[in-house]
């Protein structure tokens, strides 16, 4: 879920390699959305598609949370500190993307 409209934007498919959790955009709601370019994405993820792009990535355990690894917000190319959790039974992840601290962030909600 949007963090900002509140609104389903897409689906994301949440992956693990040698430990560590990525989550790539696997597809979009809106048709329109379905064809955007990372345009402010910086390096080599700039002007790839959003849809097949890994927006979390290197995501460890970490307790009861999974932090350590950073995620692109591919509306702006800003890339960010993350951390996540999973709750309600594991039917929910709530991730936080963040600049220095925790505290200075956002976080969504994505649900299975």
């Amino acid at each position: 879920m949007n963090d900002k409209t509140g609104k389903v934007r897409g689906t994301v498919l949440v992956y693990e390699e040698k430990g560590e959790f990525f989550a790539k955009v696997n597809s979009a709601v809106d048709p329109k959305e379905a064809a955007d370019i990372c345009d402010l994405c910086p390096g080599e993820l700039k002007n790839r598609p959003v849809i097949g792009l890994v927006i979390m990535r290197g995501m460890k355990r970490v307790g009861a949370e999974y932090g350590g690894g950073e995620v692109l917000d591919p509306d702006t190319g800003s890339i960010y500190r993350g951390k996540f959790k999973i709750t309600d039974s594991g039917t929910k992840m709530v991730l936080r993307g963040f600049v220095g601290i925790s505290l200075l962030g956002r976080s969504q909600t994505w649900q299975r």
